[in-house]
């Protein structure tokens, strides 16, 4: 098993205990446990569709007789009337896992929908959007994979692949030159192949960072897009480069424009309202 289907294995069992606890009783005391039937994923606005394949996970762990119809899958565009997905079985699994693979599925889908206009954005560019670390606790996973499903790209996805040497750790370091060399330093000692990253403050920083070396990306926090193309100027191509800090989706094209290979965007996972949808009998 994968860590990251590990992941999701545990944030299922996870919400299942918390929504069912011991037991739907409303459910258990009005459907009897041989009825069967059927319930469509109604779409109810436009956007991205996400979380399909983790649905289908949902139902299979909680009842693996449920037998689940796929017409649309995830990353398509969807509208108000479409039916992505339709699930037959016993009644009282479809509505206890109702709320649990609609939770699920609207997070996504909101997720992908926003990365796609951010995305859709920086079209004609080689700039990509890149998520971040400011994620659901517990959801990251499905979170970053709505991302990638919308046309965005993961940055780092915990703290345990990647080292981002970020302002607090340069300066409780001692300096730009003693943090990247240290980060070197633990590599080569614990045996990690890991890219490093560091954010810079300032030109003066970058010329530091650029003095030292040693590094795979460099990230420019809270530049303005002009000093952001006097930034990637003074790189020269030699590192990659990242754009983060107050940027929007208005100003998101004029930093694109300054060759800046990444752009990471916070608002894609920390402030998105889900896809309206709904599981209906049918």
């Amino acid at each position: 098993m994968t860590k990251e289907q590990e992941l999701i294995d545990r944030l299922i069992d996870l919400a299942f205990a918390e929504d069912i606890g011991d037991g739907d009783h409303t459910t258990l005391s009005c459907i009897p446990a041989t009825e069967t039937g059927k319930s469509k994923l109604l779409i109810k606005e436009p956007g991205i569709l996400a979380g399909i394949e983790v649905a289908k996970e949902v139902f299979r762990r909680f009842d693996p007789t449920l037998k689940v119809e796929v017409f649309m899958p995830d990353g398509s565009t969807v509208k108000p009337g479409d039916v992505p997905m339709v699930v037959e079985g016993k009644v009282q699994s479809l509505l206890q896992t109702e709320r649990l693979m609609l939770n699920i599925m609207q997070r996504m889908s909101g997720i992908a929908t926003m990365t796609r206009r951010y995305a859709d954005r920086l079209e004609g560019t080689h700039t990509r959007v890149l998520d971040t670390r400011k994620t659901t606790p517990g959801m990251r996973i499905l979170e970053k994979m709505a991302v990638k499903i919308g046309g965005g790209v993961n940055h780092r996805i915990g703290l345990f692949d990647m080292i981002l040497l970020k302002d607090n750790h340069v300066d409780f370091a001692g300096g730009i030159d003693k943090a990247i060399l240290r980060a070197k330093e633990y590599c080569k000692e614990k045996g990690k192949d890991l890219k490093i990253e560091i954010e810079v403050r300032n030109l003066d920083e970058l010329q530091q960072v650029l003095n030292v070396g040693g590094v795979d990306r460099i990230m420019f926090d809270n530049f303005t897009p002009e000093l952001t193309r006097q930034a990637v100027e003074m790189v020269g191509g030699r590192y990659e480069t990242e754009s983060s800090g107050g940027i929007t989706f208005d100003t998101l094209r004029d930093y694109a424009e300054t060759g800046v290979d990444f752009i990471s965007v916070g608002a894609l996972t920390h402030s998105v309202k889900g896809l309206d949808m709904s599981f209906k009998a049918c």
